[in-house]
């Protein structure tokens, strides 16, 4: 039992159905979500090295990578594939909004799950922040008719979830106490995103048992762009002759946007409807995962 608690892919699924059959708790949670996040990026983080912060020659290629990969190629799959599959507009704006946001906060921490380049997706994902600046009220003004995210609020996310962690992060090196978290860390980490992933799915429950059948196109795009998207970049990747670690990177960042703010974004400007694409997106993301986690060890092996 005791090695169960301790599972990352045992409390992922269960974050999922709990967040399905127990979703009500979900307002309870919400406003745990922040700092849950903050907590696994400072942990997270801690394996980056100084040496790979510092400003060079060698960071523009996580930079360009994490935009080309991201809002390119993955903004493209999901915004081609939506306005193909997707019939209602409601749905289309929420992918709309997918394409918009940047990464998922939880590609660093992911890549630390997986044995990745930490360092590269770091500058990879900040890269994508700080130019969300620019391309997201772009996008929404091409495809939605107005900007819908202050760049204001981009600013505090970035501070909040990444400059502040990343501190923290370096005190905790410097310190005894870094040490002494190390036996744990990964078991706080695993359970922060047990209540992130559980408030996600919790607050978007009702479409998976009440429209089913409008969940079917939007599944298919979620796989699509996880699944299928992100083994093609791992092939080009090996044909490239890159090592593991990057390669885990450019996955993660060329399949994985936050539905967190997408969501959000969804909810507060549209509708539930709206919503719709980044909850799924939030389910699959977990099960890809999984999926790449299983993947690795297997590779171990």
């Amino acid at each position: 039992m005791q090695r169960w608690w301790r599972n990352r892919d045992f409390i992922l699924i269960l974050s999922v159905f709990c967040g399905l059959l127990l979703g009500q708790g979900a307002a309870w949670t919400k406003p745990l979500v922040l700092p849950a996040l903050a907590l696994v990026m400072t942990l997270s983080t801690m394996g980056v090295g100084g040496d790979a912060l510092r400003a060079g020659q060698g960071m523009w290629r996580p930079v360009l990578a994490g935009l080309l990969l991201n809002y390119v190629m993955l903004g493209g799959v999901l915004l081609g594939l939506s306005f193909f599959m997707i019939s209602e507009a409601a749905i289309r704006d929420g992918f709309v909004l997918l394409v918009a946001v940047p990464p998922a906060i939880a590609v660093i921490p992911f890549t630390d799950f997986l044995k990745g380049n930490t360092a590269f997706s770091l500058l990879g994902t900040v890269a994508c922040y700080l130019g969300a600046l620019v391309i997201t009220p772009l996008i929404s003004l091409a495809f939605l008719g107005t900007g819908f995210i202050e760049p204001w609020s981009l600013i505090m996310v970035i501070a909040e979830l990444i400059l502040v962690p990343l501190i923290l992060s370096r005190i905790l090196l410097w310190s005894s106490l870094g040490r002494r978290l190390d036996p744990v860390k990964g078991t706080i980490t695993n359970w922060s995103f047990f209540l992130v992933m559980y408030t996600i799915v919790g607050f978007n429950r009702e479409f998976f048992f009440t429209r089913p059948l409008i969940l079917l196109p939007v599944v298919v795009i979620a796989v699509a762009s996880t699944f299928i998207l992100g083994g093609l970049i791992e092939k080009v990747g090996r044909f490239m002759n890159l090592d593991r670690p990057t390669i885990t990177s450019l996955v993660l960042l060329g399949t994985l946007k936050n539905y967190g703010i997408a969501g959000g974004l969804a909810l507060t400007l549209f509708s539930r409807k709206t919503a719709l694409p980044a909850a799924v997106s939030s389910v699959f993301m977990i099960v890809y995962i999984i999926w790449l986690d299983l993947k690795k060890r297997r590779m171990e092996k």
